[in-house]
């Protein structure tokens, strides 16, 4: 039985002001905040359909609308009980229990394009869901028919249904959803006693402080924060299991990590403890202890230095498994793991959170996923010469889960999967304790806000980020208006600089730096992120190459091969419903590359060249995308945003361990191999890609 994965960080920020933690609460006036004794985060989120996506972003949603988000349930969630539906089938009951997963992403890709036959098929959900509504509080199909991993004390679904109603509320204030919610956390408050530990859950059950953190502040009962305190006390202590962390390399070498489905094995499961960084957040909310936001700092330190991947994520195939580049990462993990650094920005504020959420929404998800959201990996690796159904040197998952298909070994990642990009535009912008916005991520968008005393505002960012560093924000508003437009630079972008009224600011990397002034309706502001090339350490002290908040992996001949796997773990696609496809990819062209620049200087020794954004903007050339006007599948001719040319050289000894590459040899390795000129472009575009490479040096 597979975790329940967390689905309440995308609305966490809503219910909370923007004052900094521990204030008084006197902060934002435009937006709902806490109540004492709860303590203000830094941030508050804005509701679903304040920033809306344009440009490339734009043309991301478009293809999931027109992929998996806008057709599954035409084919694969037909009779769903989450609306009505009779599905009982043990095999599609499976897929049916993460419905509401499903919805969330469905909800937010709708109203986002304002798609109207996107909201009507959410609509059909949500009108079930509500009418479902029982005096006792449950909703959603009935618990007692034994309803997969739905118990008494903590209906993990019925959570992500509340999270995808609110979603909803925010868009169109239905009023019909808080009284649910209400009636919900009665239910949850009268059955507390009765908490799981031994289940999956009870690793999870923090992600209910949300919802009763919201209900507090609109009635200011005491009990809903009563609620939480049992809720923390009875629930897995992730305070000192972050600050402890008891499964480092050490671990690993001595194989005590539990790569098993007990109790302890909960403890090492990728998805699930990366996702719970966000846990010690919520409880410091109401109980102010510095202990707590420690244990979020400590969690991702100790989780990056031990388990650390490139392209910002965490191994875990599906339990935590190390840094080395050939093991896995689950896609619910990306998605996780995104919504926890949305979460930890607005609450604490600290640009770290802004950096590592680029890193994962502009490399490992888009990575992850054919470039028309027609297919997924449920693991992806970060040196990936060979997709195959094929056993791996991986924790606990089959070899199916390293093919790009529709339901690559368990079914959760492709109903997650519609949530990245979404959540991802909603926490673009957000709104800050002085009445201002603050820009948390990059990226093409508009954001219709209300600053200082109620004032509109409308900004439109127009840019290419992060394929490049220049960013244009046209600031709209009826009248003059003196407000505080909060900047995050990011860690990486020594060098910065601002234009804006005749001025040119350079802010410091890795701050929020803040612009007081009184704007003209139209006046422009230009930002510059210097893209240079660098290199970040890696293992066997390979390298990875790094432009901006990209990874850049080796471009490889590829050959797509569509199959039908009769894996135990894997559930055939004999649907052949539009774009949907099972692929194994083998390598046309070497891979075993090592690169000949300088580690100081990595600038000097590469070309980069830009290229048109096109349709498919996480496209490569050779890479098989499905074209809804031709109704079938055709190989993409144009090349990726952007390529860079770097010297290489072969190392022949360096081959296939497992169906995956070795580990990269112990850099610097001797090479009396002619010097290559290399293409490597972004690690999004790659599916099939050498993101670790060994330094090579000349032989003596």
């Amino acid at each position: 039985m597979r975790v329940p994965r967390i689905a309440f960080f995308a609305f966490l920020i809503l219910i909370l002001s923007g004052c900094k933690p521990g204030a008084a609460p006197k902060g934002n006036t435009n937006y709902p905040r806490n109540k004492p004794p709860l303590l203000q985060p830094k941030y508050v989120r804005l509701p679903l359909g304040a920033v809306r996506p344009e440009g490339w972003l734009k043309d991301q949603l478009i293809i999931q609308a027109k992929g998996l988000t806008g057709y599954v349930d035409e084919f694969y969630l037909t009779d769903s009980r989450w609306k009505g539906g009779k599905d009982n089938n043990p095999v599609t009951g499976t897929r049916d229990s993460w419905a509401v997963s499903y919805l969330n992403g469905l909800v937010a890709t709708a109203y986002l394009l304002d798609d109207a036959r996107l909201k009507q098929k959410a609509q059909e959900y949500i009108e079930w869901i509500i009418s479902s509504d029982r005096p006792d509080g449950w909703f959603g199909p009935p618990w007692e028919e034994g309803y997969e991993e739905a118990t008494v004390c903590d209906p993990g679904h019925q959570k992500r249904a509340v999270s995808a109603l609110i979603l909803y509320y925010e868009a169109t204030k239905d009023p019909r959803v808080i009284p649910l919610a209400k009636n919900f956390m009665r239910f949850m408050m009268a059955n507390i006693k009765e908490w799981p530990l031994n289940k999956w859950w009870g690793m999870g059950v923090m992600n209910i402080a949300p919802i009763a953190y919201m209900l507090y502040n609109e009635t200011g009962d005491p009990a809903y924060l009563d609620y939480v305190r049992l809720v923390h006390e009875k629930s897995f202590d992730y305070e000192t299991f972050y600050t402890n962390f008891p499964w480092d390399t050490k671990a690993l070498l001595e194989h005590r990590v539990p790569w098993n489905w007990s109790s302890r094995g909960k403890t090492a499961h990728g998805p699930l403890i990366i996702g719970a960084l966000v846990h010690p957040a919520n409880w410091y909310l109401l109980s102010g202890d510095e202990r707590s936001k420690a244990a979020v700092y400590d969690g991702l330190e100790n989780l990056v230095k031990y388990h650390g991947q490139a392209g910002g994520r965490i191994s875990g195939d599906e339990h935590i498994s190390g840094t080395r580049p050939t093991q896995g990462s689950e896609l619910c993990g990306i998605i996780s793991m995104m919504a926890s650094m949305e979460t930890l920005f607005g609450i604490f504020g600290d640009t770290a959170f802004g950096d590592r959420l680029e890193l994962l929404a502009f490399n490992s998800l888009p990575g992850t996923v054919t470039p028309d959201f027609w297919a997924h990996q449920y693991d992806q690796q970060a040196n990936q010469v060979l997709v195959s159904n094929a056993e791996r040197e991986w924790s606990t998952n089959p070899g199916c889960a390293n093919i790009y298909g529709l339901s690559p070994h368990y079914p959760c990642c492709l109903f997650s999967m519609h949530r990245g990009f979404p959540s991802y535009i909603e926490n673009m912008w957000m709104a800050t304790p002085d009445n201002g916005l603050v820009a948390a991520a990059y990226g093409p968008s508009r954001v219709t806000a209300k600053v200082v005393d109620n004032v509109d505002v409308s900004i439109l960012e127009e840019t290419e980020y992060p394929f490049d560093g220049a960013v244009r924000m046209t600031v709209g508003l009826a009248w003059p208006t003196n407000f505080p437009l909060h900047l995050r630079i990011p860690g990486w972008a020594e060098g910065t600089t601002i234009k804006v009224g005749g001025k040119t600011i350079r802010p410091r990397a890795g701050t929020v730096h803040a612009i007081r002034k009184t704007w003209q309706p139209g006046e422009l502001l230009e930002i510059v992120f210097p893209m240079r090339i660098r290199t970040e350490a890696r293992y066997n002290k390979a390298i990875s190459v790094m432009r901006g908040p990209v990874y850049y992996s080796l471009r490889i001949g590829k050959k797509f091969e569509r199959v039908v796997t009769k894996d135990y773990y894997c559930v055939p696609n004999t649907f052949n419903f539009k774009g949907t496809a099972d692929w194994e990819i083998r390598p046309t062209t070497p891979w075993n590359y090592g690169l000949a620049i300088e580690r100081l200087n990595p600038g000097k020794s590469v070309t980069v060249r830009r290229n048109k954004i096109g349709r498919f903007p996480f496209a490569d050339k050779g890479d098989i995308v499905y074209l809804e006007e031709e109704n079938g599948f055709k190989a993409w001719e144009e090349e990726a945003p952007v390529i860079l040319t770097i010297p290489g050289k072969l190392i022949p000894e360096w081959q296939l361990r497992m169906n995956s590459a070795d580990d990269p040899p112990v850099s610097p390795v001797e090479s009396g191999e002619v010097v290559t000129e290399l293409e490597l472009v972004p690690y999004g575009c790659a599916r099939l890609r050498i993101t670790e490479f060994p330094l090579v040096i000349d032989k003596q």
